[in-house]
């Protein structure tokens, strides 16, 4: 019994060991930051900018806390879905769509991209901007790249962060945003900011801390530039038939609405599948037993900004009830 129980113990331990991430603590965060450095001021970087944020600067653990920590209890769809659409979420964002209706009007013109879609992205990732991370993004990805478990890629978005400061866009100081880097009122990692980000209210600089045009007009152009199809729903609800295969829930099958039609899949409530030239997956975030919907490109295009299907059919779910 003793040896099964230290057995059990040794075991824990190797599993642990194994499952934590590869760390970089045979470099020092001091030499580390001496490379960063000098590979920053390769890549062009101001020695100005470089001194503003690579200098003075400690890991910050709690970012390195919260990047291993793992949820005790993973959270089911329906409890997700009632924490982020809720009717207070609602109610403020349609009050802000009244509140921003010309500005949202000329970003959906330009873009193709519903005013609704933008705020449903807006207040699922931010509150609408009332929670946008209190973390210095550059010490957050300086600490995250040095840690090393995913090094290349923090490394590249460190870059990006530095050029986003050198061209002026926001200072040194200001740059703010959540553990892992993802910034500002639409929660942009810095290569997302470099590629898809843009200058709303036409002052020069692309300001999605601050400047909510500019926050509408990046998170429509990222939608825009990632397939979304204008006119197009995002999905809808529906009912699948007694013994739908369930390895055929997935947003990486698609097929045409007519197979999901001939396969028994309808809308929720009974009625038939449109009959219309489209492409469309099966999801259930709860799995076979839980809500299944019928979704569409624009649904993958939400799902390039975040994977999660507990994410893209909320934004989805809380667009149409916005658009009420």
């Amino acid at each position: 019994m003793l040896r099964n129980h230290l057995n059990k113990i040794v075991l824990t331990v190797v599993i642990t060991m194994i499952s934590m991430p590869m760390m970089a603590q045979s470099e020092s965060f001091d030499s580390w930051l001496q490379a960063t450095r000098a590979e920053a001021a390769r890549q062009g970087i101001s020695q100005q900018t470089i001194n503003q944020t690579l200098y003075n600067i400690t890991p910050n653990q709690k970012s390195i806390s919260l990047d291993r920590k793992q949820p005790e209890k993973r959270k089911s769809f329906a409890q997700y879905k009632k924490s982020v659409v809720n009717q207070n979420r609602i109610n403020q964002g349609r009050r802000l769509i009244q509140e921003h209706y010309s500005a949202l009007q000329a970003v959906e013109n330009q873009y193709g991209v519903p005013k609704q879609f933008i705020v449903a992205l807006w207040g699922i990732e931010t509150n609408f901007g009332g929670y946008t991370g209190g973390f210095s993004v550059p010490r957050a990805l300086a600490t995250m790249a040095w840690e090393g478990r995913r090094r290349t890629f923090f490394t590249k978005e460190l870059m990006n962060a530095l050029k986003i400061i050198d061209a002026g866009h926001i200072s040194a100081a200001d740059m703010k945003g959540s553990w892992a880097g993802a910034m500002g009122q639409n929660q942009f990692m810095p290569s997302s900011f470099n590629s898809y980000a843009v200058d709303g209210d036409g002052d020069g600089r692309r300001d999605i801390w601050n400047t909510k045009k500019d926050v509408f007009a990046s998170t429509a152009n990222y939608l825009n530039k990632n397939g979304w199809k204008t006119g197009q729903k995002w999905g809808r609800r529906a009912s699948l038939p007694a013994g739908f295969p369930k390895e055929m829930i997935t947003p990486k099958i698609k097929k045409p609405l007519s197979y999901w039609a001939a396969m028994g899949v309808r809308k929720y409530g009974g009625a038939p599948l449109p009959q219309e030239d489209m492409m469309a997956s099966i999801v259930a975030p709860d799995g076979i037993n839980g809500e299944a919907y019928i979704v569409y490109n624009n649904y993958q295009t939400i799902m390039d900004w975040n994977r999660s299907t507990y994410f893209a059919t909320s934004v989805g779910l809380l667009a149409d009830l916005l658009a009420k």
